[in-house]
């Protein structure tokens, strides 16, 4: 690349050697996520991935894509980059298990106002520790530099996996039935959805975002928010390898009532009691701060349960033992009952 410089482009404000030393202080980083193929170079026109099908009868690829919204601001705001990459990952590679699926590769896209090579390095270190979570593989991605379509300082970031799943593996929520019981896997916080509620209430980009709070556990609100969404790959794959899930819901953008009902078949819901949840204390801060309603805030956000997965009453204590032998507190937060109406999830409020 020595030799592919553009003096006129450089002054419209688009530096191609600035995209090339961000590639190189990638390579590293990438390197570590490199689980089963053996790619020549990084930075061609196609990711490679060695597809290994042994064991597989009947293999079909999932996919799935997300960006990391509006809690890009924050990252901005605190001018730390090297988290939202994992957010990027955990927001694809978490949907991707809901139907069993394993993660096998990943691809991000990185658009900028200003192609900073020390800051898209570290956005891309954080997809890489997102990629060594989820045991996916980095392989390709794209860095759109678009001077006066972003601010020089500012970003997006969105990104694509790819897993797979023999076809009598895929949880599809057919066998599911009255008295199965719902596990929650807690959250990390916030995750990726519902920041701009959270910019509002907060009047973020002008509050002091940086002083430890007492009700955040000696945090600041900057930090808290920052906190990259779990991944849950290692153990859901690990659960399914021993139980029988019926079904699994990634808690993303609208919170319980939207995301919990689409693991659950027509006939069926979910019963929770509140007290029952295990809410953490950024979602009582942002409630009480922005005085929302408890159902808005159920409609918003996860509250403290990231994923929640469902299993036969006799399941439940094994299901929970491998869930926490990987690192999850997992609990019991709620049962499935017959239902004589549409809907498909019931919280005593």
């Amino acid at each position: 690349m020595k030799n592919s410089k553009s003096e006129s482009y450089a002054a419209a404000g688009v530096d191609i050697t600035a995209g090339y030393k961000a590639v190189e202080l990638m390579k590293a980083h990438i390197a570590r996520t490199i689980v089963q193929s053996k790619p020549e170079d990084i930075g061609g026109f196609g990711g490679l991935f060695t597809l290994d099908l042994e064991g597989y009868k009947h293999p079909i690829l999932v996919s799935g894509t997300d960006g990391v919204g509006t809690k890009l601001k924050m990252a901005f705001l605190m001018d730390k980059h090297d988290t939202v990459g994992i957010d990027c990952v955990a927001m694809c590679v978490n949907d991707v298990i809901c139907c069993g699926a394993k993660p096998l590769f990943f691809l991000d896209y990185i658009a900028c106002g200003k192609n900073y090579p020390e800051k898209i390095a570290s956005i891309v270190s954080g997809i890489c520790d997102g990629c060594v979570m989820a045991h996916s593989e980095l392989v390709g991605g794209e860095t759109a530099e678009m001077p006066g379509f972003y601010p020089v300082d500012e970003y997006d970031l969105a990104g694509f996996s790819v897993g797979i799943v023999d076809k009598d593996k895929v949880i599809d929520n057919k066998k599911m039935a009255a008295g199965d019981v719902m596990i929650a896997l807690p959250s990390s916080g916030v995750h990726s959805n519902g920041f701009s509620l959270v910019r509002k209430v907060f009047d973020i980009e002008h509050a002091d975002i940086k002083t430890p709070l007492p009700e955040l556990g000696g945090k600041s609100l900057g930090e808290t928010l920052l906190t990259p969404t779990k991944i849950y790959v290692k153990p859901v794959l690990a659960l399914l390898d021993e139980v029988e899930v019926k079904g699994i819901s990634h808690i993303t953008g609208g919170g319980f009532y939207e995301n919990m009902p689409r693991s659950i078949p027509d006939g069926l819901k979910v019963v929770i009691k509140k007290e029952d949840v295990k809410i953490l204390p950024i979602f009582k801060l942002i409630q009480s701060k922005g005085n929302i309603p408890e159902r808005d805030m159920f409609n918003t956000y996860n509250m403290g349960v990231g994923m929640s997965i469902i299993v036969r009453p006799e399941d439940v204590e094994k299901s929970l033992a491998i869930l926490k032998a990987h690192g999850e507190d997992a609990y019991v937060v709620g049962h499935i009952e017959k239902s004589t109406s549409d809907e498909k999830i019931e919280i005593n409020l």
